[in-house]
């Protein structure tokens, strides 16, 4: 693992910590060189589908992009960088159960806000404002109103 500071290959594992679910392994690593200390996630890479976007276009899963949607709809919100790993996890288990060679990047979204949904209702407003394109106040108005009566009729609480 080369050094995010000074490219140094060879450093040493400080701390390991394995996640709730069990699929991912955070590692605090400090490089031999430098001294300097940083994190890395390790997982099992599996074979995701092809995404098929709105132009019809098809380009390869990329985790990173869902996880950078997944960390602007939460910025300032109380999640740690672990949280958001587990998200995406849920998101990536939840494609490969559908056993399928290509997917809609409308049906990824609906996985991702799915995820957002249950976690935290103002992270859940925000991927959506984009995901489904509002165009002004009134678009947000309509979406915290059906959020608003979804837990009126859950019993759950107002958003948080």
């Amino acid at each position: 693992m080369k050094c995010p500071f000074c490219s140094h290959q060879e450093n040493k594992v400080v701390d390991s910590r394995i996640s709730h679910s069990g699929d991912i392994t955070r590692r605090r690593r400090e490089c031999l060189s430098c001294g300097a200390r940083f994190t890395t996630y390790e997982r099992v890479e599996e074979l995701m589908p092809l995404v098929i976007k709105k132009d019809g276009r098809r380009e390869e899963f990329a985790r990173e992009k869902i996880l950078e949607g997944i960390r602007i709809a939460c910025r300032k919100r109380r999640f740690t960088a672990l949280d958001l790993e587990e998200m995406l996890r849920e998101v990536e288990l939840k494609i490969q159960s559908l056993g399928v060679r290509e997917l809609p990047s409308s049906q990824i979204g609906g996985f991702v806000m799915a995820a957002l949904h249950k976690r935290d209702k103002v992270a859940y407003i925000r991927f959506a404002s984009v995901y489904r394109e509002f165009q002004d106040v009134e678009d947000f108005l309509t979406e915290l109103q059906k959020e608003q009566h979804s837990a009126n009729t859950d019993g759950e609480s107002t958003l948080n």
